[in-house]
């Protein structure tokens, strides 16, 4: 239940205009990891992160100089939400390989991860070239730009690699959550809905979309959706909980200006 309310309280705060960056920034689910599709394979371990932080841990112990292995280790620490260590393995492994571009790649993902925004996006554009441009990367760039207030720019990027891998769902929801940053809810609906129809679209496309629709009010309706990747009785109080902090949230706004009425 943490991931969706870790987006739940991101929405809210979007909608009402609350500092978004600052909501993505302290929620540990909604990092870069899981906005976009991922730059390199899950790991061998991944229903059990801890034990996967261990599996890739020895193996970068045992082969430190390998590139694989400190790119395997840094996403295990990352999956944990341990950033920092994930920044420093990632740096040592960069400054070693400095024409490895999977490296390169990670160590941006890692940076964005830790609000390193600029550094992660210089980074990141060295990670492929303009006559070869990977849309993975672009993908994740247009992330970094969307938390640095860029969303402009954010979705430049989003077009460019949909021209590289048209209807691609994990970049369209990265373009639909870039709408919901500017508060644009029924266009964000409308390409999260386009993501959605791809039959590769993941728990992450359907998540964000039953975000989009619960923010219109419709959450029977986001019920219904989150209802794909949870028991009933979980995905209502999910759903339930995102309408409580939208409802709390606007009574707040209300009480606010109440105080400042009777001032007056």
């Amino acid at each position: 239940m943490r991931d969706l309310r870790c987006l739940a309280r991101f929405a809210a705060s979007a909608a009402l205009t609350v500092s978004v960056a600052v909501s993505l920034a302290g929620c540990k689910t909604m990092g870069m990891a899981d906005v976009t599709g991922s730059l390199g394979g899950r790991n061998e371990a991944s229903t059990d992160p801890n034990r996967a932080v261990e599996i890739a841990g020895d193996r970068y112990r045992s082969r430190p100089n390998d590139p694989d292995a400190a790119i395997a280790y840094g996403n295990a620490l990352r999956a944990i939400g341990q950033r920092a260590q994930a920044v420093a393995v990632l740096e040592k492994a960069s400054l070693a390989n400095p024409s490895n571009k999977a490296v390169r790649a990670a160590y941006g993902r890692a940076l964005a991860d830790n609000g390193n925004f600029q550094l992660a996006f210089d980074t990141l554009s060295r990670a492929h070239s303009p006559d070869n441009p990977d849309w993975r990367i672009l993908s994740v760039q247009g992330t970094v730009l969307d938390q640095m207030g860029r969303n402009e720019e954010a979705r430049r990027y989003y077009a460019s690699a949909l021209r590289l891998a048209p209807d691609e769902p994990s970049v369209l929801s990265n373009l639909g959550m870039s709408y919901v940053l500017t508060k644009e809810l029924p266009k964000a609906e409308q390409t999260l809905r386009q993501a959605y129809a791809n039959g590769r679209a993941d728990s992450r496309v359907r998540q964000n979309l039953a975000l989009v629709i619960g923010l219109q009010g419709r959450y029977a309706e986001a019920e219904s959706i989150v209802r794909a990747d949870l028991p009933p009785d979980e995905a209502a109080a999910n759903v339930a909980y995102l309408k409580e902090m939208v409802s709390g949230h606007d009574t707040a706004r209300a009480a606010g200006r109440g105080v400042l009425a009777s001032g007056r």
